[in-house]
């Protein structure tokens, strides 16, 4: 037997994001979608890589900093990953900007302009650009100088900058340095008008750079040119002495504006002058200079996709479906007792969840609401239906995850007005994250108190639902209330649970249960009985589960894995993962649900989970798994599987390397969510004849692999 620990049956997990991240971008090259979804999909490329340098790239300095050398599972120090990473980031922001060329014609072609210098306006058009600057930017503007009497400014994170060499009139030997942020309160792009059948627009970067000399009046301006710079931002909270968790958690992200700079990125054609100024003054190294020929942040895409009309270049919106068993107007209460009901976003509406909320803070019968928030919306109804439920008289504990990464903000002022309502507010477990998505609804009925619970594999955030592909279950199972009723007493006070019904609760027991539930599969198929596994997550890096997974393979378990991001299990590797096949499926919508099925010898057991197979979410976070038990549940369960693992659109396969080949169309052409929206359409139809479920039928998305 294979040494499964061996590093070489691994991939690092930096590397394998950015392989995730290459598989986003592929979709801004795919010509067969329509023109302005491949924006979209260029955007999010960019909002991904910010946010992996401001927390991966960064938290990678910050143990070469500390001489911290403990190598990864991949056998890769920190210093080694960072060297990796710089080659591999360099040529990826070039693909993006070789790809971004491409769609700035593509928008040419389709009648949009993006204007991308100022020097090529008319003159008519640079009279209106002027008239503008001064109208309506240059009262916002704060340009700085440095000199001796004014240090080099904070640039803060992620804010777009014009840095510009001046020299006083007359003085030209004797250069200064200063620098303007582009004001985040204007919109990006300045619309310009139509012209010979073009809609024109220009970034209000190359508005400001034109008109800069107005700034600094006396002055000459010798060179200018946008910058961006990128810093760490990932919080560094000491729980155990802080007093105040709230208070401790607002200062540490204000700090998040002067973390460390990790990523300059700058307008190729920048004077070398200001381009070392910068350098110098930023502390930036040379591998950290992302030099690039196109506009800095290319989130700008998400602007001109959102540019009103255009319609015939974007997909047509997808409205989510009436859940058949919560028919709008019902009593959710009375549909949950007669059985469980499944919930699958957002090809069903969020809807239920928040009615749930909300029926509860009216209910005379509720006595009490417990629920958990990690992300929630910007003007989320499930708070208004917690505060509701408060002023009613409700008992209403809420733990908020102070700790969401970048949602800190956010969740602190829904944390004040949930206590300034009457909520009694939870910050979560000292050193844990409670990642845990659920709520118990505690009623008081004729025989008796009954608990409603709803648990769920995505956040409690209306707005993300409508994006993300997620399950949830709505029960009033005995068993599982109790197990919820056992879950908030733990986050909430010192109890400990000796055992639980249904749930599996990390970081002392979920790891636990996965890991027995794979070796029962092991033990099954060296028994010569039927052995499968098949699971669906984000991302699988936690090296306990995976050196499991390797020995179930060799012991000829069937494993099939639908992984969307990080991966650093090796698939088909000799001797090690010949069984084992992972894809990654990247669509219009961010697949985040977590499906676990264990076949345990023809009598199957399938999870659903808050948990990624990750060393943070098993050891480091409040997270829970639960079991699927109603057969027709079971069965749409295995059917959603069924077609993800069928799908030859959206697939991307893992290769034994590590690189990932997309799926070829051969025969029908088989894409999961648009199947899945289909679905949901049908069964509303169905629903209204008084049929029951519909599934596509099997002959129409293929044989089983």
């Amino acid at each position: 037997m294979a040494d499964f620990t061996n590093p070489k049956y691994y991939t690092n997990r930096e590397l394998s994001w950015l392989r995730f991240n290459e598989r986003v971008l592929s979709e801004a090259k795919d010509a067969s979608l329509p023109f302005m979804e491949r924006l979209k999909f260029l955007a999010i490329t960019s909002s991904n890589l910010d946010e992996f340098f401001m927390v991966r790239v960064a938290s990678l300095k910050d143990m070469v900093h500390a001489g911290y050398e403990k190598k990864d599972i991949a056998g890769m120090t920190p210093k080694q990953q960072l060297a990796a990473l710089a080659d591999a980031l360099h040529d990826f922001v070039k693909e993006q900007y070789r790809i971004c060329k491409d769609l700035e014609q593509g928008l040419y072609e389709n009648g949009i302009r993006l204007i991308r210098h100022h020097e090529d306006l008319s003159f008519e058009q640079a009279e209106y650009v002027d008239k503008f600057f001064e109208e309506k930017v240059y009262p916002v503007l704060t340009p700085m100088a440095v000199d001796s009497s004014r240090p080099f400014p904070l640039i803060q994170n992620k804010t777009l900058n014009i840095g510009a060499i001046l020299s006083k009139k007359g003085q030209e030997k004797d250069t200064d340095f200063a620098t303007v942020q582009v004001p985040g309160v204007l919109p990006r792009l300045v619309s310009l008008g139509e012209e010979n059948g073009l809609q024109l627009y220009i970034g209000l970067e190359e508005v400001i750079e034109r008109n800069i000399a107005k700034l600094f009046l006396n002055y000459d301006v010798l060179c200018s040119a946008p910058y961006r710079v990128m810093r760490n931002a990932d919080l560094s909270i000491e729980e155990e002495e802080a007093e105040d968790l709230l208070k401790e958690i607002e200062k540490q992200i204000r700090k998040r504006q002067w973390g460390e700079a990790i990523r300059l990125e700058i307008e190729e054609a920048a004077d070398r002058q200001l381009l070392k100024i910068l350098k110098k003054n930023l502390g930036v190294s040379g591998e950290d200079i992302y030099e690039v020929p196109g506009p800095l942040d290319l989130s700008i895409m998400m602007k001109m996709y959102g540019l009103p009309g255009h319609d015939d270049l974007k997909k047509k919106p997808y409205i989510p479906c009436q859940v058949p068993r919560l028919p709008a107007g019902c009593n959710i209460f009375e549909e949950v007792a007669k059985g469980d009901v499944l919930l699958s976003h957002p090809y069903e509406t969020f809807d239920p969840v928040v009615q749930f909320i909300e029926q509860a803070a009216t209910d005379p019968k509720v006595l009490a609401i417990k629920q958990t928030l990690y992300r929630v919306s910007g003007n989320s109804p499930i708070i208004k239906a917690l505060t509701k439920a408060a002023e009613n008289g409700k008992q209403v504990s809420v733990l908020v995850e102070l700790k969401a990464r970048f949602d800190e903000e956010h969740n602190i002022v829904w944390a004040r007005m949930l206590e300034q309502a009457g909520c009694h507010v939870i910050y979560g477990l000292v050193g844990l994250k409670t990642h845990s998505k659920i709520t118990l609804v505690v009623r008081a009925e004729e025989d008796g108190i009954k608990r409603y619970v709803h648990l769920g594999t995505g956040n409690y955030n209306d707005a993300t639902a409508k994006l993300y592909t997620d399950l949830g279950l709505l029960t009033c199972n005995e068993s599982i209330g109790q197990d919820a009723t056992a879950v908030f007493n733990m986050l909430s006070g010192y109890s400990e649970p000796a055992g639980w019904n249904k749930l599996s609760v990390a970081p002392l027991w979920l790891k636990k249960k996965l890991l027995r539930l794979i070796r029962r599969e092991e033990e099954h198929a060296r028994g010569g009985r039927s052995a499968k596994i098949i699971a669906k997550m984000n991302s699988l890096c936690d090296p306990d589960v995976i050196a499991a997974l390797y020995a179930a393979s060799e012991a000829g378990v069937v494993i099939k894995l639908l992984v969307r991001g990080i991966c650093c299990l090796k698939a088909g590797l000799p001797g090690v993962s010949e069984n084992i096949h992972v894809r990654s499926i990247v669509g219009d919508y961010l697949e985040h649900s977590r499906i676990f099925y264990f076949e345990n010898d023809m009598q199957p057991e399938i999870f659903l989970a808050s948990a990624d197979w990750m060393p943070r979410n098993l050891e480091r976070r409040v997270e829970l798994m639960f079991p699927i038990e109603d057969p027709a549940l079971r069965e749409e369960i295995i059917h959603i599987l069924d077609v993800q693992f069928k799908d030859n659109v959206k697939s991307h396969i893992l290769q034994p390397d590590g690189s990932y080949k997309k799926e070829e169309v051969t025969g029908e052409r088989i894409c999961c969510q648009e199947i899945f929206c289909e679905e949901a359409r049908a069964q509303v139809k169905s629903q209204k004849k008084g049929k029951s479920r519909v599934f596509i039928p099997k002959t129409h998305i293929g044989q089983e692999e």
